[in-house]
Formats: structure tokens, C-alpha cells, sequence
């Protein structure tokens, strides 16, 4: 029996499939369950026009990362953050605080969640932030993070005064 997927069914296969199954799993499972139809003309037609018009989004959205991540490929983000002993912040600059400074840059919304951080930085210097835009397509940026002060305010040891 010849059934055209609606749903992706698990060890069968994607939505807009077509698939040979035998006659009692198609009647009694996959058909009442709405996961399938009956492969007719008229519905393998239909599901070739999705799947050409869904190749068609792919590819756009695809060339729509590639353009953005030659954008983003090598930017360099300044923070400015309270700096402690040892060059730690008193707070963390997080994805989401990355997220927005990109957003203002590239002037276009950017989700925080395409950024990856496994944890906030938490430690003035130079880090590399990889983005992930797409499967296969991960630019990665700069994050520079300095004290108020300056590029490095680790305080400097007190000169003693003997008391006379």
C-alpha cells in the first residue's frame, strides 16, 4: 500500500514522503491516526509543490545567513564593565547582553539564543563568541571587555609611607 506522510512517523519516515507500507499498518495505524493518506495523484502532487516551495524558503533563508554572517565575521564588540582584583567583573556580560549590542550594530533584531555562551564572561579581555545562524553557518565575533578605568584596571600596589 502506498501512503504520503503527513506527519514525520518515527523508523518511517519525514512528512511529504512517499512510502510503501503493508495494507494493515496503513488502514489501521497511520491512516486513522492522521499520521498518513492514501498516495493518490492528486495528493503526491500537492506534497512535490510543498516540498519545492519549502526547498525554495530553505535556500533564501540560507543565502540570508550566509550575507549576515560575512557581517558579523570578524566584528569586534567593546563592553565597558567594574572590574575587581585579577581583572574580574563585578557583574558578567551575557548572550543576551551581546545579543542586544549586535542588534544595535547590525541594526536588525538578533535573538540571544543563536549565541553561544556557555557561561557569562566573567573576566576583562578578549574573547571569541561563536554565532550560529544556520546548520553549517557559524561566524564568530570578538567580545572585548575593559574596566571603566581603561583596556586594564587592576589596581596598583599602594606606595607605604614610614611614619617618622
Amino acid at each position: 500500500m502506498k501512503i504520503l506522510l503527513v506527519q514525520d512517523v518515527e523508523h518511517l519516515g519525514k512528512a511529504g514522503e512517499l512510502k510503501d507500507v503493508s495494507g494493515g499498518f496503513g488502514r489501521n495505524y497511520l491512516i486513522p491516526k492522521g499520521f498518513a493518506v492514501l498516495a493518490t495523484r492528486g495528493q503526491i502532487k500537492q506534497a512535490e509543490e510543498r516540498l519545492a516551495a519549502q526547498r525554495k524558503r530553505n535556500e533564501a533563508a540560507r543565502k540570508d545567513a550566509e550575507a549576515l554572517a560575512a557581517r558579523i565575521s570578524g566584528l569586534t564588540l567593546n563592553f565597558e564593565a567594574k572590574v575587581g582584583e585579577q581583572d574580574r567583573l563585578y557583574g558578567s556580560v551575557t548572550s543576551a547582553d551581546i545579543a542586544e549590542r549586535l542588534s544595535e550594530q547590525l541594526a536588525l533584531e538578533f535573538d540571544r539564543r543563536k549565541i553561544e555562551l556557555d557561561e557569562p564572561i566573567k573576566r576583562a579581555g578578549s574573547h571569541e563568541i561563536t554565532v550560529r545562524l544556520a546548520p553549517g553557518i557559524m561566524p564568530t565575533l570578538t567580545v572585548v571587555v575593559h574596566g571603566e578605568d581603561g583596556p586594564s584596571s587592576t589596581p596598583e600596589p599602594a606606595e607605604t609611607v614610614a611614619a617618622e
